[in-house]
């Protein structure tokens, strides 16, 4: 097994190679179609322009015991109209035992792709719907995400995303009941990065955040982390689209919304470094390596899930993809490790962001 020092000089030379090409291989894979059961469509239509405010009007259906599981749905927000994917946990039982406000999952997609392609790479929906919680699987403008703090040509108001993410939010706690004090955030590459945003700029909205093959843009577009929240960053050692050592600044080709990146292992660190974390413990598990920092109860936020963590996975002979998924990665994107799950992982950690076990 190597050490990250082997890994990081792995990620160097990898870090050569053209990520743009990779990504546009990524976006013709995509082009086969995923065909979705749509179940039915909710739209929150107020004017909202200018505002940075979803709109006050809605003919969202309200939440009821009989809901179908999946939607298809909309949300307007800075005059925009924004889609989004649903996924509803089973209806309760009929004496309303399990009724109650249940956990939210919001869910990124890559660069390039879209909520059908996560949603079936990861089945995340499956798996946290058994287990009570709703997932939503937001589109990007333009098939990606402003995950970075500075403007460009496709993002000319970098917070856009931010603001859209917590308009959703604040749509599916007052029409889905979706509880409050349990939002997460979750993504894969651009995805994985935008969680990692929303997770350092909006630590008080969220009870966690996770990553997958994504990190913190740096230099320009820099984020940092502002409190104390669990993250969870899973990272491929072999990833030769973004690699475990972070982007070069500036990346060998611009194309937006690719931006410089800090490695996965500092990007985790700054999540534990702005939760008061101690020095982290590594230790090898069955086909990755984890890294935790346990965080303080006296940094900002630090009070609100005591005895959570920040964790860095670093999954061994893994590429650009995301552990466990049983569909196959485009050409050049690197293997998929089976040696973990990266959903139920993820779970797992929102569920107890303590120590791994």
């Amino acid at each position: 097994m190597r050490s990250f020092r082997d890994r990081d000089r792995a990620g160097d030379r990898v870090g050569d190679r053209d990520p743009a090409l990779r990504a546009r291989r990524w976006a013709g894979g995509l082009a086969l179609a995923l065909v979705l059961p749509l179940a039915g469509c909710a739209t929150d239509a107020g004017d909202g322009a200018d505002s940075g405010r979803p709109g006050a009007s809605s003919t969202a259906p309200a939440p009821s015991a009989t809901a179908a599981p999946e939607v298809r749905a909309q949300l307007r927000v800075d005059g925009d109209i924004r889609q989004y994917l649903l996924h509803r946990p089973p209806a309760p039982a009929a004496d309303g035992e399990g009724d109650g406000p249940k956990p939210l999952l919001i869910a990124f997609h890559g660069r390039g792709a879209d909520a059908a392609e996560l949603r079936a790479k990861t089945r995340l929906e499956r798996a946290a719907t058994a287990r009570g919680m709703l997932v939503a699987f937001p589109e990007g403008l333009g098939h990606g995400w402003g995950a970075g703090a500075q403007a460009t040509k496709q993002r000319p108001d970098p917070a856009l995303d931010v603001r859209f993410t917590e308009a959703l939010i604040k749509h599916l706690v007052r029409t889905e009941r979706a509880d409050p004090g349990q939002v997460y955030v979750a993504g894969f590459s651009n995805g994985g990065s935008m969680a990692l945003r929303m997770a350092a700029e909006r630590p008080a909205l969220l009870a966690g955040a996770a990553s997958v093959s994504g990190q913190l843009p740096t230099g320009a577009a820099a984020v940092e982390p502002t409190g104390s929240v669990p993250v969870m960053v899973v990272y491929g050692a072999d990833d030769p689209v973004r690699p475990l050592s972070g982007l070069p600044s500036p990346p060998p080709d611009p194309e937006e919304p690719i931006l410089p990146t800090r490695s996965a292992r500092d990007s985790a660190a700054a999540f534990a470094a702005a939760g008061g974390a101690g020095e982290p413990v590594t230790r090898a598990e069955k086909g990755y390596d984890r890294t935790v920092w346990r965080l303080g109860k006296d940094a900002p936020g630090g009070d609100r899930r005591p005895g959570g963590t920040v964790q860095l996975l670093v999954v061994d002979d893994a590429g650009h993809t995301w552990p466990g998924s049983t569909v196959p990665p485009p050409e050049g994107f690197g293997p998929v490790s089976k040696a973990l799950d990266a959903t139920d992982t993820i779970l797992d950690f929102f569920t107890d962001p303590g120590p791994g076990h």
